[in-house]
């Protein structure tokens, strides 16, 4: 419905549907006529039956799948000026007065609780804890106490969710009194609530709002005692106890949880017991999370990949690789676990240690258990190497792999092998694999390949090398990327060839049109390292003229230069840039300006000493 339409053609298009959906069940619509004609067709058909009521409350219902409230109330509005008679469903309203809280208007939702009284309609206990709950929203617990005592004044009980809606807004306010009261009203309501399902979201609420609002220590006390009784299963408040404190962070205290449970001859859920461990493990408390994985082995707890994962990390990351080996075994005993992924993450860990050792046992240890290592196990190992300098090692088992005794190489094997080789400055080996070795062997080399050959020539400054190897690429057909263009751009700069960077943008990078921040970054440093602020200047406002709009990050780095040159009016005029462009200054602008100022001060200083 467009903002335009009127009030008559609003019900006339209702209407007009009415009489199809209505007219076609009874099959007395013939043709449909326009405006007025398909009103009175409608209003005709349903004559004595309730069918353009029904009709009309679908399509209601439809428009509020819109979550647009405005527009279908003023629907409503129309439909109630044509047939006065005709009053939304419940529902209805009650979904009309959820949106209006949600969207932070409960006033609204207020008023039409007092219309569906005039209507005829009787607010139901939903109506009633929606518009506290809109109330709560927007911080007016004064409003949504009002609403409460309103309730009652009608006779309507409020159910255990309306307990929980309140007290949550109670204790955002930090009415930590009024909100035990009114926790002691709702473990009383519990008791007469037949649906268990409202128990038990009520419940959920009160716990998560507890842990949200620190008061962890209400929550303990709610274990100790259980004073919903037998109202919420035991097991399922035990459950959202430990979901709320992980979210809250509070991982000793869901263990804690725990340990109560199985006191009271519970078992926790796997689910909520990995969430502990996996906190442990985010938390580097390693030693707790091992000792719960250990307990938990005894009722059955495995933990998730990702679980696994983050543990064997923090181990390796702490050096205690008895544990970490230990979890290994743990991990291979689980039932229908693809144990080359388990020792493939094992080995990433123990990148991290710097242990090529523990490497190759890993290796071996794998054959001898006839698990087969694949591409990514070999792949790791080899970088690992690699990143330790240990290039001979990494070459034996690529060696190895090219002969057949693992898996072939791919493309990331040969990128690795080549990395490593640059690094410790073996072109003309790293040559051949990527013209010669690499060809035989079947494997094509891409972009990413070529990109590690250039960064590694330009490291090593060679740019006339890297820039044969890039004609070489091109006439391969290998489409360069941003990456590509960046590290072109960057190895000029950093080997003093800025007019070389200038002639690549103007005749290679801006035609292909494949450019991006990276890359305006990296020739924006580019003149501002070599003394060229004002070039740097021109080629951000040029690219902004053209278009193109950069990042924070581009207007910084030209910021930054002019606050190194003492350019105060410049550093501030490249903001309002900026603003202008759409751009909101961030952390590192305001860093970056309260730097200049602090030397300004201190030149000042400096000054008055001098006189």
């Amino acid at each position: 419905m467009t903002e335009g339409t009127t009030e008559g053609g609003c019900v006339e298009v209702v209407m007009g549907r009415v009489a199809l959906e209505v007219g076609n069940e009874k099959d007395e619509v013939g043709d449909c006529r326009g405006g007025d004609g398909r009103m009175e067709e409608g209003v005709k058909v349903s004559h004595g039956r309730d069918g353009w009521r029904r009709t009309c409350n679908v399509l209601i219902a439809r428009l509020l799948d819109s979550k647009n409230p405005d527009a279908t109330l003023g629907v409503v509005r129309c439909l109630m000026a044509k047939k006065p008679h005709f009053v939304p469903s419940l529902v209805n309203y009650n979904r009309i007065i959820d949106q209006f809280c949600s969207i932070s208007r409960p006033v609204e939702s207020h008023k039409l609780i007092f219309e569906m009284r005039n209507k005829g309609h009787c607010p139901n206990v939903i109506s009633y804890t929606t518009l506290i709950n809109g109330y709560c929203k927007i911080g007016d617990v004064g409003s949504s106490q009002k609403v409460f005592e309103e309730m009652s004044q009608w006779g309507i009980v409020p159910n255990p969710l309306t307990y929980g809606v309140l007290v949550r807004g109670v204790l955002r306010k930090r009415e930590v009194e009024h909100g035990k009261e009114l926790m002691g009203n709702l473990w009383q309501t519990m008791v007469d609530e037949k649906d268990l399902s409202v128990n038990n979201a009520a419940f959920a609420s009160i716990i998560d709002t507890l842990c949200r609002e620190g008061l962890f220590q209400e929550v303990f006390m709610i274990a100790d005692d259980m004073p919903q009784g037998k109202r919420v299963p035991e097991e399922f408040a035990y459950g959202q106890m430990i979901d709320s404190l992980c979210k809250a962070g509070r991982y000793n205290g869901a263990a804690r949880i725990v340990y109560l449970m199985k006191k009271r001859g519970y078992r926790p859920s796997l689910v909520s017991y990995n969430s502990i461990v996996h906190g442990f493990s985010k938390e580097v408390n390693c030693m707790r999370a091992c000792q719960l994985l250990e307990e938990g082995i005894e009722f059955g707890f495995w933990p998730s990949e990702y679980t696994y994962n983050v543990l064997i990390e923090g181990l390796c990351r702490e050096s205690d690789l008895c544990k970490a080996r230990e979890v290994l075994q743990i991990m291979l005993k689980k039932e229908g676990v693809d144990k080359t992924r388990i020792y493939n993450v094992y080995l990433r860990a123990l990148c991290l240690m710097n242990n090529p050792t523990e490497l190759l046992n890993v290796l071996v240890f794998m054959l001898q258990t006839q698990c087969q290592p694949n591409v990514i196990t070999l792949n790791t190992i080899i970088s690992a190497f690699c990143k330790m300098g240990r290039v001979e090692e990494a070459l034996k088992i690529l060696h190895d792999m090219m002969m057949g005794k693992f898996t072939a190489p791919d493309a990331v094997t040969f990128t690795i092998i080549i990395c490593g080789l640059l690094d410790v400055g073996r072109i003309e080996e790293t040559l051949d694999f990527l013209h010669k070795t690499m060809p035989e062997k079947g494997v094509r080399p891409g972009v990413v390949t070529y990109n590690a050959v250039l960064r590694g020539l330009f490291k090593l400054h060679r740019a006339s090398q890297a820039m044969e190897i890039f004609r070489c690429m091109v006439s391969k057909g290998v489409v360069a990327n941003s990456t590509t263009y960046t590290i072109l751009i960057d190895g000029f700069c950093e080997s003093d060839q800025i007019e070389e960077a200038k002639k690549f943008w103007d005749t290679v990078i801006w035609p292909s049109k494949i450019h991006d921040n990276f890359v305006y970054a990296a020739i924006l440093k580019g003149f501002c390292r070599s003394g060229k602020f004002n070039e740097a200047s021109d080629f951000l406002y040029e690219l902004v003229d053209c278009g193109v709009s950069p990042n924070v990050i581009n207007y910084n780095i030209l910021i930054d230069s002019a606050c190194k040159l003492g350019l105060k009016k410049e550093a501030y005029q490249i903001v309002g840039e900026m603003r202008k462009n759409g751009l909101i200054p961030d952390a590192v602008t305001w860093r970056i300006l309260d730097k200049l100022h602090g030397n300004v001060r201190k030149q000042v200083c400096a000054d008055k000493h001098a006189i």
